[in-house]
């Protein structure tokens, strides 16, 4: 009997030891030890897609935005939302979202997150924060992303409100997070800047940048100062301007 008891405590320490070791072998992707140049690892289009984002803007050699690719935007919500710290930004999922347009189509704002620093760069410039908003075709299930950069000026009552509700639910429209000047911007497809990676985005990048204060971007960057994936090579691209 001692030696069935003996070969039973054996094995449970074994299954025990073999779950432990399991859980410390499944990786999860980051921004440090598990940072961008190891995301081939979690998907591969990460490392060998060629319509990848984020990317360095250089408006000198941009196009004339095709007619059916301007946006039209009607973010103009007023919902509630719930504020979480996922363990890689700060994100809001409104329950009712706004929607934008463009090539006939219309894609509903799905969730919207913030960035210590911004991934896009414009000649070279890396903005102060951005906010990426995300929005779904509801059909073809494609996702368009609206960018907003931050710059450091006047108190920007949104954001506080953002980071006062961090594991709550808020009152919020999606609309004041924008700037005043909605009609010039940057577009161009790219991808997801997080694994999986995916490609096929529609990225509008917001010329005028909204402003947060001193404060605000310090308080932001306690949660998250270097989530930002770096540039990614343009390749044949084309970048739009309206």
């Amino acid at each position: 009997m001692k030696k069935i008891t003996l070969a039973l405590t054996a094995a449970s320490l074994l299954a025990t030891f073999a779950t432990a070791n399991e859980h410390e072998d499944k990786k999860h992707w980051d921004y440090g030890q598990n940072g961008p140049t190891h995301w081939g690892e979690f998907s591969k289009t990460c490392a060998k897609g060629h319509a990848q984002s984020p990317i360095n803007i250089v408006p000198g050699k941009s196009v004339s935005i095709k007619p059916v690719y301007k946006l039209h935007l009607h973010e103009d919500i007023h919902t509630t939302a719930k504020v979480i710290d996922n363990g890689h930004s700060i994100k809001v999922t409104p329950k009712e979202g706004g929607t934008v347009e463009f090539h006939g189509e219309k894609f509903k704002l799905i969730q919207f997150h913030f960035h210590g620093k911004s991934e896009h760069t414009v000649n070279g410039k890396r903005y102060d924060m951005v906010v990426h908003l995300v929005h779904q075709n509801p059909k073809t299930k494609q996702l368009a992303v609206v960018a907003v950069f931050f710059e450091e000026g006047k108190n920007n009552p949104v954001l506080d409100n953002v980071l006062s509700g961090i594991g709550k639910e808020i009152r919020i429209d999606p609309q004041d997070l924008l700037p005043k000047d909605t009609q010039h911007y940057y577009h161009y497809i790219g991808s997801l800047t997080t694994p999986p990676c995916t490609e096929n985005v529609q990225w509008y990048l917001l010329k005028q940048p909204a402003e947060a204060s001193k404060e605000q971007i310090e308080a932001f960057r306690k949660y998250y100062v270097d989530n930002e994936r770096p540039v990614q090579e343009l390749y044949d691209r084309t970048i739009e301007a309206e």
